[in-house]
């Protein structure tokens, strides 16, 4: 496919990829082509009828996406308030009032009481910010005014996302579009449906315990640097874990190693961005063993490292680990 800016209205995406929305009647439609950030390589954007619920309803037989209008498939969560009956925001792209709520009062007077800040709500609500937008999943009453949407439509911050959305569901035992057989989210855009499932999330930990909405210069908004962020709930034989005389002890890789990173074990870069990666970091903090690879086709953390070994050198490494029990890591 050729196009030139002029065929442009919005690009979207600047860490991972970008796609190029184009205008079409009184919406816009995503052009079938897509660039990778990491790779600066060019790929087809095309959703099969046959993946995401929502493709069936909007039958593409050109393959170009131009029968896939943005207003239900994609504007609530890159935009501010929008309006499904005008197909206008109050601000495109991601403004304050997405997660704060109204604002005009604070603006005229900046008080803490005038402004919403999720930081206030319970862990259930200040997470729910996020997932609106970071999960999988469609609104409780489909269709909306005549057609379906892939947002939570009518939630704002400060409601119980749960009124308006569901998370998309999944069976045990069963690789889908969406899901690996455990649960666990199959692809981007899911942390919110694999965060839910943690016992972080259980605990009362929030998405903005770890990362800053308002941006930060570390990797993915983090607060710290990744290891900071995990070490600063986990430390050495605190109530938290890890339970072990040394860090070494308990990664079992040497200090400063990529494999000492907490996050190289219970955030394994297994989700795909687009095809043959980037890859997303898993939100369940599990540490998913290789003989789970072996049985159900979940990409572990030892191999995504070691990807010139198999899954039996993994799991007979993990045999040697004494700390580690043999009931969990072994098949």
């Amino acid at each position: 496919m050729r196009f030139n800016k002029d065929d442009v209205a919005f690009v979207y995406g600047s860490k991972w990829k970008q796609r190029f929305w184009k205008k079409s009647g009184d919406t816009y439609v995503v052009m079938p082509v897509q660039y990778n950030i990491a790779t600066k390589k060019w790929s087809k954007f095309h959703v099969a009828d046959t993946q995401d619920w929502w493709a069936i309803h909007y039958p593409d037989p050109k393959s170009d996406n131009s029968s896939r209008p943005t207003a239900p498939l994609c504007d609530g969560c890159h935009s501010v308030n929008f309006d499904i009956d005008t197909k206008q925001p109050t601000e495109w792209n991601v403004g304050c009032e997405a997660c704060h709520g109204a604002g005009s009062q604070h603006v005229q007077n900046p008080k803490l009481f005038n402004i919403l800040n999720p930081a206030r709500q319970n862990y259930v609500q200040a997470s729910d910010t996020c997932i609106q937008c970071h999960s999988q999943g469609q609104p409780l009453n489909n269709p909306i005014k005549g057609q379906y949407y892939d947002w939570a439509v009518g939630y704002h911050a400060g409601l119980k996302l749960a009124d308006y959305w569901k998370l998309e569901p999944h069976k045990l035992g069963e690789t889908s579009f969406t899901h690996f057989p455990d649960g666990s989210a199959h692809k981007n855009r899911m942390q919110g449906n694999d965060f839910v499932q943690s016992l972080m999330y259980t605990r009362g930990v929030t998405c903005f315990s770890c990362h800053d909405p308002h941006g930060s210069e570390n990797d993915s908004m983090l607060r710290k640097p990744a290891t900071e962020i995990c070490s600063s709930c986990h430390s050495l034989n605190n109530q938290n874990g890890p339970h072990a005389a040394s860090l070494e002890e308990h990664t079992h890789h040497k200090p400063g190693s990529p494999g000492s990173q907490c996050v190289a074990c219970h955030m394994p870069k297994i989700l795909p961005e687009l095809p043959g990666g980037p890859f997303v970091a898993s939100h369940t903090f599990h540490f998913v063993t290789p003989s789970q690879t072996e049985a159900q086709q979940i990409p572990n953390a030892c191999n995504a490292c070691h990807k010139d070994k198999d899954t039996g050198w993994a799991t007979a490494a993990i045999k040697t680990w004494s700390d580690r029990s043999p009931w969990r890591m072994a098949p």
